[in-house]
């Protein structure tokens, strides 16, 4: 949407946001709207709820000081955050990796790894110490090591043994469990922007055997114009089936596209669908 044709109202709103947090009752006050009308048309203009758009500020504000090689904890009141343990709650979610981190510019992050076969055929599965990261399906070994190094270039890397690497096996099992539709809890550390957090928190909603266009779930993100963003998400997406973007399809009913190609997403719809 571009900016000159945003309400004035939406415009005032962001412009109070940008100077100090504010509750979306006394934003809705200030510029003449109700909450939930202010809440649906801000999301629809900026893809965020105001709430969403505070934290973003207060994350992009302590990057800043990170770059500027602050200490952390500096950085951390400097951006309006009340307390370290709330940045380090929320750092996985918003910047990808802990402070310390982000500062190093993703150096010190450590990704173990393994590749192993399942019934969607090779499997890498990749972990941190908070949760899995990646789970990408390919033909050859090298392939998935060469995307896992594309994704996380600053990272060290390191491939482990199935079963041998207390850090990554439970992890590991419970995405087999999940791959063969078993009942199972993956723990994710999901690295994306606020918009793509979003979708891929939608899609995780979906019910297996169920499936949206990208204008659907565009229409459930309250964002009706950002049929096109939601696909670029999805298209980002590193968690193959357990982001289920494979229950993503378009409006005339064809399959779209699919990171892992279209063979794999018509594969695992069909092992989706109830047995007649």
């Amino acid at each position: 949407m571009n900016k000159t044709s945003l309400a004035p109202q939406l415009i005032k709103a962001r412009q109070i946001l940008e100077q100090a947090p504010a509750s979306l009752a006394h934003l809705a006050r200030i510029v003449g709207w109700s909450p939930a009308y202010l809440q649906k048309q801000f999301v629809q203009a900026y893809g965020l709820t105001p709430a969403e758009f505070v934290s973003q500020q207060k994350f992009k504000s302590f990057k800043t000081e990170l770059r500027k090689n602050s200490d952390v904890t500096r950085a951390i009141y400097e951006a309006g955050f009340g307390s370290p343990s709330r940045v380090y709650e929320q750092g996985a979610a918003k910047l990808g990796m802990s402070p310390l981190a982000y500062q190093r510019g993703g150096a010190g992050l450590q990704i173990r790894y393994t590749i192993l076969p399942t019934r969607l055929g090779k499997t890498l599965i990749a972990a941190t110490e908070r949760g899995v990261c990646a789970i990408a399906l390919g033909d050859t070994e090298n392939t998935l090591e060469r995307e896992l190094h594309d994704e996380f270039p600053a990272a060290t890397l390191k491939r482990v043994d199935v079963g041998r690497d207390e850090f990554i096996a439970p992890k590991v099992s419970a995405v087999v469990d999940y791959l063969a539709g078993k009942k199972s809890s993956v723990s994710l550390e999901l690295m994306g922007t606020a918009f793509q957090q979003r979708v891929w928190q939608a899609l995780m909603k979906i019910p297996a055997g169920e499936t949206l266009s990208y204008a659907q779930l565009a229409d459930k993100l309250q964002m009706p114009k950002a049929a096109r963003a939601v696909a670029s998400a999805c298209a980002r997406n590193k968690c193959a089936v357990v982001v289920p973007c494979h229950r993503i399809i378009r409006g005339d009913g064809s399959l779209g596209g699919y990171r892992w190609g279209l063979p794999m997403k018509e594969k695992i719809l069909a092992g989706e669908m109830p047995v007649k």
